[in-house]
């Protein structure tokens, strides 16, 4: 595979799993009571920003093993 495509692949690979964890994180505080829209700065806004970031980060993770392995297997 020629290098521009499997970086670009990589790319689009990251920005989903990323976007996929952020809802993920989110969907999750939602149903645990941890709103990111709370006014102020209250527990429930910063537990759902943590939530989000989370889950963006494994989000993003997985996203790379998947793609990781679907290459190896190629």
């Amino acid at each position: 595979m020629p290098p521009e495509r499997s970086s670009w692949s990589a790319r689009i690979v990251d920005a989903l799993g990323f976007v996929a964890g952020s809802l993920g994180g989110f969907w999750v505080g939602q149903l645990i009571g941890l709103d990111l829209f709370a006014p102020g700065y209250s527990v429930p806004a910063l537990g759902g920003v943590i939530l989000i970031g989370l889950g963006a980060g494994l989000g993003r993770r997985f996203a790379r093993q998947w793609r990781d392995r679907k290459q190896d297997e190629a």
